[in-house]
């Protein structure tokens, strides 16, 4: 599965959600500095890579999440986003999540050709608590994106946006707890609030994991191991797959040279897939072997 595009890494503490970010303790982990942010070279085009074959390694379909180790409107990677957004555009068959903690700096972000939006970017922001839910959502609710969602992640505190999803814009919400250092907890009775608004709005839930702690009737739960976290959250329930997301996908001009039967994806889940917590929003399993191993 080609899920992770990272064309450039390092980011800024922005908010409360920050405080723990996973990025700065792996880049730790491995002797880095989460703070130095730099333009990914090797794989800064990945979304145009191509086999033996000529065909694209990202197939038609694919959802590729954007910027997992940075953010893809802060300010410093102003001199960058404009060839990453051509990248983005030459590939109108493969959904780009974008996902930020910077709303206010997007309108003045986007390439001049935008209009009302691309098909092909589904544009989300984290809601780690109800300050930043009422603060990110209303100014995402404003802009000209054609697929928006949000993710709740690390998720500590508890938000409700009922009245958001009223307005019929928010079309996904992903909800999970905190891991690594610091690790705050999540509580049930947070997800379940959540789970009960997206499901009563008809929009689609998914409570990826629980974090490292726990907390479900009164009692904490420590769970390091983030296979454990992911299938806690599919047991509990609190998944709701909502009305499908349309992205209205085109073919590039590319695939017509080779045809479009090897380069269409198809989703695949094994066994492990079966009570993952993130299942219903992934692109599945890409059958490389590894589980076997």
């Amino acid at each position: 599965m080609h899920d992770i595009w990272n064309p450039w890494h390092g980011c800024v503490k922005k908010s409360e959600g920050c405080q723990n970010c996973y990025m700065f303790f792996l880049d730790r982990q491995r002797g880095g500095d989460g703070s130095l942010i730099y333009k990914v070279k090797n794989n800064f085009d990945y979304p145009l890579h191509t086999d033996k074959n000529g065909c694209y390694k990202i197939k038609s379909g694919e959802q590729i999440r954007v910027c997992m180790t940075s953010d893809f409107f802060m300010a410093e990677a102003d001199q960058w986003r404009p060839e990453a957004w051509k990248i983005m555009r030459s590939r109108p068959d493969v959904v780009f999540f974008l996902l930020t903690k910077r709303p206010e700096r997007v309108e003045d972000c986007l390439p001049p050709d935008w209009g009302d939006g691309w098909e092909n970017i589904f544009f989300n922001v984290t809601c780690e608590n109800q300050r930043r839910a009422d603060e990110r959502i209303p100014l995402m609710m404003g802009l000209p994106f054609k697929h928006k969602g949000i993710m709740a992640a690390p998720f500590i505190g508890p938000v409700s946006i009922k009245e958001y999803l009223a307005a019929g814009q928010i079309e996904q919400v992903i909800a999970g707890g905190e891991n690594y250092d610091g690790s705050r907890p999540l509580e049930y009775a947070w997800v379940r609030q959540l789970y009960d608004e997206c499901a009563g709005a008809g929009v689609t839930f998914c409570f990826i994991e629980t974090g490292s702690y726990f907390i479900k009737d009164g009692k904490t739960w420590h769970i390091p191991d983030k296979t454990r976290q992911s299938i806690a959250a599919f047991k509990s329930g609190l998944q709701y797959l909502g009305k499908p997301i349309d992205f209205k996908l085109k073919l590039p001009g590319q695939l017509a040279l080779f045809g479009t039967e090897n380069n269409i994806y198809q989703k695949t889940f094994r066994e492990r897939c079966q009570t993952c917590g993130s299942k219903i929003i992934c692109n599945g399993c890409s059958d490389c072997g590894l589980c076997g191993k």
